[in-house]
C-alpha cells in the first residue's frame, strides 16, 4: 500500500482525515509537530492516531527551532503583515512542512497530507513550502477534494463517521470561533468573529493575556539583552530562544500586552477578520526597535524598513523557501551584527514605555546631539550643507516658479 505522512493535531478534522486516508488505501504516518500548542495529554494523541488506524505516530518537538530559526529572523526584520499582524501562524507552517517531509523521507512515504481548507492561507503555506523542499512531493489536501467534501459536508457527518469507526471525539459544545495556538501566539477567527459588529476582544476567551483593565495597577519593569539582534537574556538570566519567548509571554501576558483585532487580506483574495494575541513577541518587537535606534545607521535602517513589508508578504503567503527570502535573510544577518545591548521597558495595562537603553555599539553621541552650547557639532557647517541641498529647488524655482 502507498504511504503518506499526515500533519496531525488529534482534533476532529485530522482524525477524520486520518480515517479517510486509511479508507482510501494509504498507510498513514501521523506527525504531531509540537510548537507549544496546548494539549492535555500528548501521549493520548499518539494513542488516538494508532487507534484510528495510523501505522506510525510520533511527536516532534520543534519549539526551539521555531523561535530561533523562524520567529527571531522575522522579528529582526520588524515584519508585520499589513502593519499590524506579527505572523505567528504564518511563521509556523513552513516548519511543519519541513518536519513532515523529514519524516516522509525517513519512512519512505510518497505523499504529504494536511487538514487546511481550500479557502484559507494555510494550504498555500503548507504546499509552497513542501514543494520547494521536495519538488516531487504529492500533496493530499482533502478539503480541496470534492468527494471528501461530499462525504463530510459538516461537523455532524464528521462526528457520525467518528462514532461509526470508534474514533473518540470531544462532545463539548464548540466555541463560537476557531483558534490556532503555538508558543508565539494564538489566533482566533471564524464563527461569531465573522460579524464585524461583534467586539472581538470581548468575545474571545484569550489564553495568553489578561485584559488591560484586569492587569495590575502598578508598572512592571523588564530588561531584555540582545546579541547581534538575537534576544539572549531576560532580567539578567540567560535564556534559550524558547525560554525567551515563554518568559516574555508570562510577563507581557499578565500586563495585558499584545492583543489586536484586524481585517486582513488573505493570499487567496478574500478579506477575513482575525483576533490575535502575541504578548512575548510584541515585547521583543518593541525592545529590538529601541536597540536598533542606537546601533543601526540611518540609511541602513530606512532601507530595511522599506523592505520589511516584502518579508511580511513572503511569510504570510508561504514563500519561506525561496531565493528572494534567502537573500533578504542574509542581508539582515549583516544588518544585525551590531545590534547588541540591553533595553529596559516598563509595562502598564497594555502599554509599553522605554525605561532605558544601552549598547557598546551605540551610535548616539551626546556631545554631537546636545542642544546646549559647545559640543563637537559646528552649526556653521549647516550653511553650506543646506545651500547644496537646496540647489535643485532654487534652479527649479527660477525656471518654473510656483504660485503661492
Amino acid at each position: 500500500m502507498p504511504s503518506c505522512v499526515l500533519a496531525y493535531s488529534g482534533g476532529l478534522d485530522t482524525s477524520v482525515i486520518l480515517g479517510w486516508l486509511r479508507d482510501e488505501g494509504y498507510d498513514v504516518h501521523a506527525v504531531y509537530v509540537d510548537l507549544g500548542q496546548p494539549c492535555e495529554d500528548r501521549q493520548a494523541i499518539l494513542q488516538k492516531a494508532h487507534d484510528v488506524g495510523a501505522v506510525g505516530a510520533r511527536i516532534v518537538d520543534a519549539q526551539e527551532e521555531l523561535c530561533r530559526d523562524f520567529a527571531f529572523p522575522v522579528m529582526q526584520w520588524r515584519a508585520k503583515y499589513e502593519e499590524i499582524y506579527l505572523l505567528g501562524t504564518s511563521i509556523a507552517r513552513p516548519l511543519i512542512s519541513k518536519v513532515c517531509l523529514e519524516v516522509a523521507r525517513e519512512v519512505g512515504a510518497v505523499a504529504y497530507a494536511h487538514g487546511a481548507t481550500g479557502k484559507g492561507n494555510d494550504q498555500c503555506r503548507f504546499q509552497l513550502a513542501a514543494e520547494a523542499l521536495d519538488p516531487s512531493v504529492k500533496i493530499i489536501a482533502p478539503w480541496r477534494i470534492e468527494a471528501f467534501r461530499e462525504k463530510f459536508p459538516g461537523r455532524t457527518e464528521m462526528i457520525a463517521y467518528c462514532e461509526e469507526n470508534n474514533i473518540p471525539v470531544s462532545v463539548s459544545a464548540a466555541k463560537p470561533y476557531s483558534s490556532d495556538e503555538n508558543c508565539l501566539h494564538i489566533s482566533y477567527e471564524a464563527g461569531a468573529l465573522e460579524d464585524l459588529q461583534v467586539n472581538g476582544v470581548e468575545t474571545v476567551d484569550f489564553g495568553m493575556t489578561v485584559s488591560p483593565q484586569e492587569a495590575p495597577d502598578k508598572t512592571e519593569n523588564v530588561k531584555i539583552d540582545f546579541e547581534a539582534g538575537v534576544p539572549v537574556a531576560i532580567n539578567g538570566t540567560s535564556c534559550s530562544p524558547l525560554a525567551v519567548v515563554q518568559t516574555l509571554n508570562e510577563i507581557a501576558g499578565r500586563n495585558g500586552i499584545g492583543r489586536i483585532d484586524m481585517v486582513e487580506n488573505r493570499f487567496v483574495g478574500m478579506k477575513s477578520r482575525g483576533v490575535y494575541e502575541a504578548p512575548g513577541m510584541t515585547l521583543l518587537y518593541d525592545a529590538h526597535m529601541v536597540l536598533e535606534q542606537l546601533t543601526v545607521d540611518r540609511d541602513l535602517i530606512h532601507l530595511r524598513n522599506r523592505l520589511s513589508p516584502e518579508i511580511a508578504e513572503l511569510v504570510y503567503y508561504g514563500f519561506w523557501y525561496t531565493p528572494k527570502m534567502d537573500a533578504l535573510l542574509a542581508f539582515n544577518r549583516v544588518a544585525q551584527q551590531h545590534v547588541s545591548g540591553q533595553v529596559s521597558l516598563n509595562l502598564y495595562k497594555g502599554n509599553i514605555s522605554v525605561d532605558g537603553r544601552s549598547s557598546p555599539n551605540s551610535l548616539y553621541d551626546e556631545g554631537i546631539a546636545t542642544m546646549e552650547g559647545g559640543g563637537s557639532y559646528n552649526q556653521t557647517d549647516a550653511e553650506g550643507f543646506l545651500r547644496i541641498q537646496g540647489l535643485p529647488s532654487r534652479v527649479q524655482g527660477r525656471v518654473t516658479p510656483r504660485e503661492f
